[in-house]
């Protein structure tokens, strides 16, 4: 099969558990270029990026870390082939959404404006990688739904409530959106901090979820 054919399968849902099986370093290397291509995009024009950020190295770093958070979280499910290469290899994979974060809408359209849509481009690729995960642990090793809420949840909430501990959030957020201006960070950052209320308020339920799923999934398998 074409390894390009794959990316537009992922994401638009196509995919299945012989697509994830089928994962080579060709695979990967197609998400890695789109990963590097999104970071470039999200600091090409920011005034005050450093180096990292302005090559795209930010991004494929991310990309890395958030692959084995999810590798360590749900390792304990037990599920059939798990490995870090195919969870990798999707992650990086699902980074082309973010080239949206390349469009210089504060260009043409007035600051308060490209702020909002600089946050709703956030928003939408946010959830549509999420949505995606959601869909790549169904399919995975058919977990009931509850299951993948919790196993997909718990790690966002995780990361969210850890980063506003060590006081990280602002530069994370900076990060993942590139927003380009003051106002924009602003509004983002009022975003980020309602994130953190509800990540903190549903950290305790999705952990005994979580907890809980390993117990039944690990008795099934028995």
């Amino acid at each position: 099969m074409n390894p390009f054919s794959i990316t537009p399968r992922i994401l638009f849902f196509q995919f299945t558990i012989n697509d994830i099986h089928s994962f080579t370093k060709k695979h990967f290397i197609i998400g890695l270029t789109g990963t590097w291509l999104a970071g470039i995009g999200r600091y090409w024009d920011h005034p005050s990026a450093d180096t990292l950020q302005y090559i795209g190295l930010g991004s494929v770093i991310y990309i890395f870390l958030l692959a084995l958070l999810i590798y360590v979280i749900v390792w304990p499910y037990r599920l059939k082939n798990w490995n870090y290469f195919n969870v990798l290899t999707f992650i990086s994979l699902t980074s082309f959404p973010a080239l949206l974060y390349a469009i210089p809408v504060e260009r043409f359209l007035p600051l308060s404006t490209s702020a909002s849509l600089n946050a709703w481009f956030l928003g939408i690729v946010a959830l549509w990688r999420l949505l995606l995960l959601f869909r790549f642990l169904k399919v995975y090793d058919q977990l009931k739904w509850w299951n993948v809420i919790f196993i997909a949840l718990f790690p966002m909430c995780l990361l969210i409530t850890t980063l506003t501990i060590l006081n990280l959030e602002k530069v994370v957020f900076d990060i993942m959106a590139g927003l380009r201006n003051t106002t924009g960070r602003e509004k983002s950052y009022n975003v980020l901090i309602a994130l953190t209320y509800f990540s903190a308020i549903l950290f305790v339920p999705l952990l005994i979820g979580y907890v809980a799923g390993i117990f039944t999934n690990r008795r099934k398998i028995s």
